[in-house]
């Protein structure tokens, strides 16, 4: 084995960031050399994202990782969040890609589910239903019927560096098209989604090589020739690659815009308990199932700050979160999943009148609002702690934190407190760790299995233990 550098273009639902991993035997270092954000943009149609301006940003970054890397990098490869899309007509994107947020898929959901039952579609792709999915926002895409191929995310970056046109596993899994037993798309899906399985292009696994970045792209970043590889670019893919878990009595939280809580698992759970608790099986590296929950995370402080701000309050998180922790008086615990919480907006105003309605007393002041979001936040993946034991079949034990979510040392005593399980919290990349993992191992620079890198994980990062208080 022979240590190398590569780059990890990691694009979450409200930053990204390039990301150099130098890895090799006993070694595991990450170095940020961009960061930016990514904000909704709203147009008249609705919620947008900008891919062309994340894609600069990329390429800003990468320029930046060639040139501090004296040896050279190995590779390169994208993650991002999941589900959205872009849809292609030749070498041009039609229209801008939707925000998952936007609100125009409610009329989607039913488009397909008068076509294919709940019942049935969760027989079919083993997802957990959320309004978003890409099978619900296709039924309504007005351009659809106009493309000759969809492109998520970052498969749409991937193919502005290479020319090359696939879709990802793990992120095809989040798509609701394909079959999660056999890892292939469900054709008859398609069609009876109303949907052209020509948009569709082939599928290629985490540790395959997408190809060579073009030559316009290789001037630009200074590296021509360089490999793009393909990792489980679904964020949360790799995340849990980056949890560095050891034995199967552990669970994980991806925490950031969203908290996503489960179980890794060798095959996916498809029952209608499953499916009634809201459980999805997305796809992993390795072939293993994510089996999971989508609980709404950090979102709602993130907005909670933004509003505040928006208001002339230039309060830090940092700041807040302390004066949470010495919040004594009790606070209420709302229910985190109600759909008014999705959109952006104004989360103290909706907090507060999730209270009214049920004759619950708001918290007073901003102090005991935050104490009252986390808390309700470590209930929700208490709750969801619970429900991945039962339905998987698993003891749970201890429970890793990973991503921003990590540094939020309230919510994560609060998770532990809440659920009686050890929490143990970092490292705060795992996305990045998971995503750089995957191409060392690829260029042959670390051990072969998952559990291999996450013991390399466990080596070189330090983890901060919570334990249950009475």
């Amino acid at each position: 084995m022979h240590p190398v550098s590569v780059a990890a273009i990691d694009l979450g639902a409200s930053s990204g960031r390039v990301m150099v991993g130098d890895v090799g035997p006993g070694r595991l270092e990450l170095r940020a050399v961009a960061r930016f954000a990514n904000e909704v943009v709203t147009l008249q149609d609705g919620l947008h994202w900008d891919p062309l301006e994340l894609y600069r940003h990329a390429l800003d970054g990468l320029w930046t990782a060639v040139s501090q890397s004296p040896d050279g990098l190995g590779s390169v490869a994208v993650d991002s969040w999941a589900v959205d899309y872009a849809l292609m007509r030749d070498d041009r994107m039609l229209g801008v890609p939707f925000h998952y947020r936007d609100e125009r898929t409610t009329a989607g959901v039913e488009r397909i589910h008068a076509r294919v039952s709940p019942a049935e579609l969760y027989a079919r792709n083993g997802l957990q239903f959320l309004p978003f999915n890409t099978i619900y926002q296709l039924a309504v895409d007005p351009l659809v019927d106009e493309a000759d191929r969809m492109l998520l995310i970052p498969d749409l970056v991937g193919y502005w560096l290479t020319g090359r046109s696939v879709t990802e596993l793990t992120n095809a899994s989040t798509t609701g098209l394909l079959d999660p037993r056999t890892g292939a798309w469900d054709l008859d899906l398609v069609e009876r989604s109303g949907l052209s399985p020509a948009i569709l292009t082939e599928l290629v696994a985490p540790g395959d090589t997408l190809g060579p970045v073009t030559p316009e792209v290789g001037a630009r970043i200074g590296a021509p020739g360089l490999d793009v590889t393909v990792v489980g670019s679904h964020d949360t893919a790799s995340a849990v690659v980056g949890v560095p878990m050891q034995g199967d009595d552990a669970a994980y939280i991806s925490c950031g815009t969203w908290g996503l809580v489960g179980v890794e698992l060798d095959a996916p759970v498809m029952t209608e308990d499953a499916r009634a608790a809201n459980f999805t099986n997305e796809g992993g590296v390795d072939g293993r199932t994510r089996f999971l929950t989508n609980v709404m995370g950090t979102w709602l402080l993130s907005e909670t700050l933004r509003q505040w701000r928006s208001e002339g309050d230039a309060v830090e998180l940092s700041d807040i979160l302390r004066a949470a922790a010495a919040v004594t008086d009790e606070v209420p615990v709302f229910d985190v999943q109600d759909p008014r919480f999705m959109p952006p907006g104004d989360m103290p105003t909706r907090i507060a009148e999730w209270c009214a309605e049920r004759g619950v007393r708001a918290p007073a002041g901003k102090a005991a609002l935050v104490r009252s979001i986390v808390e309700s936040l470590a209930q929700a993946f208490a709750d969801a702690l619970d429900q991945a034991a039962k339905l998987s079949g698993r003891t749970i034990r201890t429970v890793h934190v990973v991503g921003g979510g990590s540094l939020n040392h309230l919510l994560c005593q609060a998770t532990a407190d809440r659920s009686g399980r050890t929490v143990l919290a970092g490292p705060v990349e795992a996305t990045a760790l998971g995503n750089v993992l995957v191409q060392a191992r690829a260029l042959g620079a670390v051990g072969g299995t998952l559990e291999d890198m996450r013991a390399l994980i466990a080596a070189t990062h330090d983890l901060v233990r919570f334990t249950p208080r009475s």
